[in-house]
């Protein structure tokens, strides 16, 4: 993903002086109030998009040679100054000024330093209103094929989680009670499975968003003969957009990036929930080790797992952003509002916020290690094998299952009575209930019988849970 720019000492904040600022040509006398500019500028966030700005740009400039709206010479010229400006921004040396509002009239003024008049040409036949939504777009494009490559890197995590852990039986859970055993490969693989749709709402969003807005100028087009998918094409989009109005006004294809992160954030979060509930005293089952866990500054024994619990709270940072972009769109007439410029801010914070809680769940995933025994002896409680047992009475008894759910239920009512597990009551107590049973019930009483028995499409059978870990490896290998 790209970054920001770190700020450099040269940055200049001050409003500028009347005149100073030639963008607005001949109809301003003077500049803005202080305040004016200070709420006008957006260089202070925008300049993240350095990179997508001058890709842009590169690729106008070239299209307007090859039309003969501009010479090859000042193309050329053009096209060195600009990356000359790259190379400065990359390497810290550039210096920002608030008076030229954002990143689109900092690169072209400092490109004026360097070249002199061809600078003046680039901005023929586009508008800033184009070019920052052409910004954004190849921003958060590649903001998704960052967060793309980080959830396969999860996922890779979990599934090799999986592998290893396909038979190691702990608790499931309904209502955050004990309810039938599975594996942690099992409790793995399901966050597999949601990571793999949330990786496909981003692909989604992605193809939708990939459409160029380039040439579509301030909002009517241009009457240059240019080639706008000459542009499309040298910038990767799959096409221009068609509408030159829409191009210009949509930002629904941020909203979309942002809803799709909101979702990924609260997968991220119910992971880290239950990291966080696994890790304490009560549940003992896992164990992170210093690498994901704090101390505390009072009580010496403490090892709390803060890494977890920042993941969980992710999500009201994003789907925040998700909320503040929607109020700031719902309301705007087409085509471009100043409003819009509302919708950098909050993005970009929330697509930082979902890379970090992605790389700092797969490395929590990679570090954690399962208690096998504390899972195992939790799985046992709770009389988790019932359903085995209901199961049991069906399919040796010919029982329905209605009467069979009776019936266990009774036997799990004696057995809390005895304060024993159904595994521990006797032949007699069994058949006190129903005489048909016989020895042969208990085989299916113990945690490991009741997943092996799990054996349908899905199911948290060893078997299965290893077949489907390694499928996910193989999908996953070198994406």
């Amino acid at each position: 993903m790209t970054k920001s720019v770190k700020k450099t000492g040269s940055e200049k904040n001050t409003a500028q002086t009347p005149g100073s600022n030639s963008m607005w040509g001949g109809r301003f006398a003077s500049g803005p109030a202080a305040i004016m500019a200070e709420i006008n500028a957006s260089i202070g966030f925008d300049k993240r998009l350095y990179a997508q700005d001058i890709a842009g740009s590169k690729a106008h400039a070239a299209m307007l040679a090859e039309q003969g709206i501009i010479s090859k010479t000042d193309a050329a010229a053009i096209g060195k100054g600009l990356d000359a400006v790259r190379k400065d921004i990359a390497g810290g040396t550039f210096s920002f000024s608030a008076a030229l509002e954002d990143i689109h009239m900092n690169v072209e003024s400092r490109l004026k330093d360097l070249i002199g008049e061809p600078a003046g040409r680039l901005h023929t036949a586009r508008s800033r209103n184009d070019q920052v939504a052409t910004d954004m777009r190849l921003y958060i494009r590649d903001v998704v094929d960052a967060l793309d490559t980080a959830i396969s890197d999860l996922m890779r995590a979990l599934a090799g989680k999986a592998e290893t852990h396909a038979a190691t039986v702990m608790p499931g859970f309904t209502h955050l009670q004990v309810a039938q055993p599975i594996t942690f490969g099992h409790h793995c693989l399901a966050y597999v499975e949601m990571l793999s749709r949330d990786r496909g709402r981003l692909r989604d969003a992605r193809a939708r968003l990939n459409e160029s807005p380039l040439g579509a100028a301030a909002l009517a087009g241009t009457p240059y003969p240019i080639d706008r998918k000459r542009t499309a094409k040298a910038l990767g989009f799959s096409g221009p957009m068609r509408n030159s109005l829409d191009a210009v006004s949509a930002r629904d294809y941020v909203l979309e990036v942002l809803a799709a992160c909101s979702i990924c954030a609260i997968t991220l979060s119910r992971m880290a929930e239950e990291i966080v509930l696994w890790t304490t005293a009560q549940f003992r089952f896992v164990k992170l080790t210093d690498k994901f866990t704090t101390g505390s500054s009072i009580m010496p024994q403490k090892r709390n797992p803060d890494a977890a619990e920042l993941v969980r709270a992710k999500p009201g940072r994003i789907l925040g952003a998700f909320m503040a972009l929607a109020v700031v769109m719902k309301g705007l007439p087409l085509a471009y509002s100043k409003d819009m410029q509302e919708d950098k801010e909050p993005a970009f914070d929330a697509f930082d916020a979902l890379a970090l809680a992605l790389a700092a769940m797969a490395g929590m995933v990679r570090d954690m290690e399962p208690n096998t025994e504390a899972m195992r002896a939790a799985a046992m409680t709770g009389y988790s094998t019932a359903t085995d047992l209901a199961d049991w009475l069906v399919r040796s008894l010919q029982m329905p299952f209605r009467e069979a759910h009776h019936v266990t239920g009774r036997i799990v009512a004696l057995a809390e009575s005895k304060g024993v597990r159904l595994d521990e009551l006797s032949l007699a107590d069994l058949q006190s209930v129903e005489k048909r049973i016989s020895i042969d019930a208990f085989k299916v009483l113990t945690v490991e019988a009741s997943v092996a028995s799990r054996t349908s499409l899905g199911g948290t059978a060893p078997r299965n849970v290893k077949k489907a870990a390694v499928e996910w490896l193989k999908q996953l290998k070198d994406r």
